[in-house]
């Protein structure tokens, strides 16, 4: 049995009004994310199938994989996608004591600066697993970080399911609005390579715009 939901039940986004978890309902606009990179061939892939719809995106980077691809890193940013922090080492809020949780989140930020974009800090935060306590969270908005959930979860990740499957998870849940997860990473490349460009041409075609989260 599958421990996660595609579509973020309403109340769990009342009960946690904190967080972000999707945009206007009156626009036509979907904001997708892509968890876990830089991986330079699949998130190049990405970048790639973003630019032939003109679609804009949000990379949520773990810092080691930051630091062991700058140059991806790089491109993401020069291609006028927004980055956000998703911890330097993926780590699981639920499991690490609120101390080195931040600071495993802050060390994001020396590695940045370490790159020599020192004036370039991003204010953007997904929670790994999407796991994280109150007392973090806290602490982390106290340091101007805004926290992105998310209400469609493409699974492609699960190795239990089919590449069809991923596609329906978001076609049947993505609405005005939504904010999305799909992974750039090894692990999901085989469904998000199916996936993201008939995601990008179903929406497209019915007149949605792809953008940023700012």
């Amino acid at each position: 049995m599958k421990k996660y939901l595609t579509k973020t039940p309403s109340i769990i986004q009342q009960i946690f009004k904190n967080y972000t978890w999707h945009f206007s309902l009156a626009k036509k606009e979907i904001y997708l994310t892509f968890d876990d990179g830089p991986t330079p061939e699949i998130t190049k892939f990405v970048i790639n199938e973003l630019q032939k719809h003109n679609a804009k995106a949000t990379f949520f980077c773990i810092g080691k994989n930051i630091e062991n691809h700058p140059k991806i890193f790089r491109e993401i940013i020069s291609e006028g996608h927004s980055v956000g922090n998703h911890t330097q080492n993926h780590f699981n809020g639920w499991k690490t004591e609120k101390a080195n949780y931040i600071n495993n989140v802050l060390q994001v930020e020396k590695t940045i600066e370490f790159l020599n974009l020192k004036a370039f800090k991003p204010n953007l935060f997904r929670p790994p697993y999407g796991k994280i306590k109150r007392k973090q969270a806290r602490k982390l908005r106290d340091l101007g970080y805004r926290i992105i959930m998310w209400d469609v979860l493409s699974a492609d990740f699960d190795t239990s399911i089919t590449k069809e499957k991923c596609l329906e998870n978001v076609i049947k849940n993505t609405t005005n609005g939504s904010v999305v997860v799909f992974h750039d990473s090894i692990k999901a490349f085989e469904k998000l390579k199916y996936t993201l460009p008939k995601v990008l041409e179903y929406y497209s075609e019915k007149g949605f715009t792809f953008k940023a989260i700012t």
